[in-house]
C-alpha cells in the first residue's frame, strides 16, 4: 500500500504530470472565475506552470539539477577496493520477453547498472547479490550470465523500494558474515541507497553507475526534449526522495533493520 501511494504522489507532483496539472488549474481558473483578478492569477499560473515544465524538460536544466543529486563520486578502481561483496539494485526499464535473446533482459538505466555490476565483479572477483522486484532480478540474473559471463550468488526478489532493499539484503547476508559492500546503484540514486545500506548495517563503498559529466557547449542544451524531462524529473525525484529519507529516519516511522 505504502509503496503504491508512493508511485502515485510521485506521478502526481514530478513533472511532467506536476506542471500540467497546475497548468490545467489555471487554465480552469482564467475561463470560469468571476473575479477578473482570479482570472488573472489563472493565466498567470497557466504560464508560470507551461514555462517551467519548458525550463525542466531543457538539458540545461537537467545538467544543474543531476549534480544536486549525485552526491557520491565515481569509484577509483586505482585504490584497493575493501568490501566483500557487490550489491546491485534492480531499477528502471527490464524486458520480460526479449526475442532476440529468447527469455528476459534489463533495459536501459538497469542495464547500466548491471553493466557496471559485471565489470565490477571481474575487476574484483567478489560475488554478487542483485536485489529488486522478482522480475527486475529475474532480467538482471539472466542479463549478468548470458551478456556479462557473471553468476549471480544472491538473489533477493521481494523489495518493492530502497528501504526494502536495504533491509531485505541485510538479512540475506548477515548469515554470510559480509558486511563490507560495493553498492551499485544509478548516480542519482547513489546517496539515498547508500545512506539506507548504512542505516541498514552495511560499510557501504558507494559504486555509482552512469555519474553526470559536463557536456559540451551547444545551442541544443536549451531546446525541450524528452530526454532532458526524463533526467531533471529523476533527479527531482532524488532530491526529493533524500528528503522523505531523512523524515523516516528522525521520526522511525519506519523501523530500520536491526
Amino acid at each position: 500500500m505504502f509503496t503504491t501511494l508512493k508511485t502515485l504522489l510521485r506521478t502526481l507532483v514530478l513533472p511532467p504530470a506536476g506542471p500540467l496539472i497546475f497548468a490545467v488549474l489555471g487554465a480552469l481558473l482564467a475561463r470560469l472565475a468571476a473575479s477578473r483578478a482570479v482570472r488573472r492569477a489563472g493565466w498567470g499560473l497557466l504560464a508560470v506552470s507551461l514555462a517551467a515544465l519548458w525550463l525542466i524538460a531543457t538539458p540545461a536544466v537537467a545538467d544543474l539539477l543531476e549534480p544536486l543529486a549525485q552526491r557520491c563520486p565515481a569509484l577509483n578502481l586505482a585504490q584497493p577496493v575493501n568490501a566483500q561483496a557487490i550489491v546491485i539494485l534492480g531499477g528502471g526499464e527490464l524486458r520480460m520477453g526479449a526475442p532476440e535473446y529468447g527469455g528476459p533482459a534489463a533495459d536501459e538505466e538497469l542495464l547500466e547498472r548491471v553493466s557496471y555490476g559485471a565489470y565490477l565483479a571481474h575487476h574484483t572477483g567478489l560475488p554478487v547479490l542483485v536485489s529488486g522486484t522478482s522480475h527486475e532480478t529475474l532480467a538482471m540474473q539472466a542479463t549478468l550470465a548470458r551478456n556479462f559471463g557473471v553468476a549471480v550468488r544472491w538473489v533477493e526478489g521481494e523489495s518493492r523500494d530502497t528501504f526494502q532493499n536495504a533491509k531485505f539484503s541485510a538479512q540475506l547476508l548477515r548469515g554470510e558474515h559480509v558486511h563490507r559492500i560495493l553498492l551499485v546503484t544509478s548516480a542519482n540514486h547513489e546517496w539515498r541507497a547508500a545512506h539506507e545500506f548504512t542505516s541498514a548495517g552495511f560499510e557501504v563503498v558507494p559504486a555509482p553507475a552512469g555519474s553526470w559529466v559536463p557536456p559540451p557547449t551547444s545551442v541544443s542544451l536549451y531546446v525541450p526534449s524528452a530526454i532532458g524531462l526524463q533526467r531533471s524529473a529523476e533527479a527531482l525525484y532524488e532530491l526529493l526522495g533524500d528528503r522523505v529519507r531523512r523524515f523516516f529516519a528522525a521520526s522511525d516511522l519506519r523501523r530500520q533493520a536491526p
